[in-house]
């Protein structure tokens, strides 16, 4: 995917650098084609495993459709390997939505929320938690838990 920079305040009230920079904001460049999983994966908030699970999980709800579409789709399903070799497209997507619906199953009640936004709808941790009116910077423990469920049902080491 190709990365859609661009430059972000980082507070809403602009805090100033110093003395000799008045008057500027504190930005900082932002790639908006990087999703959020990816995102704290990158910054070491996740490990492998539980970006390997987050990455599964956000498979099987695309591969299962379950985003919402505007008009029909004309273009084919293409699967190499995994585990839906030998199933038709119909079958594939059921499977994959099968498995999406057992794995937010598996990390519980509580816990899927915060996953179904971060990893299949691609909002950020402070949004998340916003909409979830969780206390701020609470969504990451909670994610990394939902996220290791997860790991589980896939079978990730």
């Amino acid at each position: 995917m190709k990365p859609q920079l661009v430059e972000r305040e980082l507070t809403e009230e602009g805090p100033r650098l110093g003395s000799g920079a008045r008057g500027k904001r504190r930005t900082v460049t932002v790639n908006l084609a990087e999703s959020p999983l990816a995102w704290l994966h990158s910054r070491g908030h996740l490990d492998d495993r539980l970006f390997a699970a987050g990455e599964q999980l956000r498979s099987d709800y695309e591969r299962a459709r379950l985003g919402s579409n505007v008009t029909m789709r004309w273009d084919p399903v293409r699967v190499k390997g995994g585990p839906d070799v030998g199933l038709s497209a119909t079958e594939r997507q059921i499977a994959a939505k099968d498995r999406f619906d057992a794995a937010l199953a598996q990390a519980g009640r509580g816990l899927s929320d915060v996953l179904w936004r971060v990893v299949c709808a691609g909002e950020s941790l402070p949004h998340a938690e916003k909409a979830l009116q969780w206390p701020a910077r609470s969504g990451k423990l909670v994610l990394r838990l939902a996220l290791d469920r997860v790991a589980d049902f896939y079978r990730i080491r």
